[in-house]
């Protein structure tokens, strides 16, 4: 099986306790080959530690987002200033969010999102930066957010049919939405150029106290023959350091358990 890269995301981690290099520099000693989600000031800060940036947000924001017509010209442009920043800084995935519904059809949301995304992708693919739709629960945390299901983002997909637009399958999201999580990835994994973790119920730690299998996922994403970034993004428990450890060591030993059977 591939080996699976792993990232993790700066929100969850960041200031509970650990500077900001020493935690970069524990996570690359640890394994991990990148960060995301981290702020620009410390991009340069991440790659002098061993890391590279998976993933930033390409615009703001997740509420208001490419689902609605007057948010277009904005994030077109938010887009364009964001792949540029991405090619300096050697940044593979942007962010996108199709917004809150409010009121919009889903027909109507899909549409819109893939118009503006058709006048960016050009700009994208030259670059060699791919745009991530991240899929999200409307039940628990975003409220009304439209990209709720994969089923729609990968409606989203196939109407753009673009090698530089995909979806970032967020595995609590989704098993909060729809569940059938390891069924879901090896059916539909083509759409899929990043993944994100958490716990669930309680989007805490993978292991522990909560109802999904992440040894089983972690094979089942391996199996697929991914190349991109798996970024853990749950809320930290206890030191950030021992939670990077445990959940590096947990993917691989998935592997390697995957290996010998």
């Amino acid at each position: 099986m591939p080996h699976l890269k792993q990232s993790f995301s700066w929100w969850c981690f960041a200031n509970k306790g650990v500077e900001a290099l020493p935690l970069l520099k524990a996570a690359a000693k640890i394994g991990y080959d990148a960060v995301e989600l981290i702020e620009p000031a410390l991009w340069p800060i991440a790659h002098d530690a061993g890391l590279k940036v998976a993933a930033v947000a390409g615009h703001a924001s997740i509420q208001q987002g490419m689902n609605r017509k007057e948010n277009a010209t904005r994030i077109e442009k938010e887009l364009r200033e964001n792949i540029d920043r991405a090619v300096e800084y050697r940044i593979p995935n942007l962010i996108c969010f199709s917004g809150n519904r409010e009121g919009i059809s889903d027909a109507s949301g899909l549409n819109n999102c893939a118009t503006i995304l058709e006048r960016v992708l050009p700009h994208a693919e030259a670059a060699g930066v791919t745009l991530i739709m991240e899929l999200l629960n409307s039940k628990v945390d975003h409220d009304d957010y439209q990209c709720d299901r994969s089923s729609w983002g990968i409606g989203l997909c196939q109407q753009l049919d673009s090698s530089c637009f995909k979806l970032l399958y967020d595995i609590y999201h989704m098993q909060i939405m729809e569940g059938d999580i390891i069924r879901t990835i090896q059916k539909h994994h083509t759409y899929f150029g990043h993944y994100h973790t958490a716990g669930n119920p309680g989007r805490g730690p993978l292991s522990g106290p909560q109802e999904l299998n992440y040894p089983a996922i972690f094979s089942a994403i391996s199996g697929t023959g991914f190349s991109g970034y798996i970024g853990h993004e749950f809320l930290v428990q206890r030191d950030p350091v021992e939670h990077l450890e445990s959940t590096y060591r947990l993917c691989e030993s998935s592997l390697r358990a995957s290996r010998d059977i």
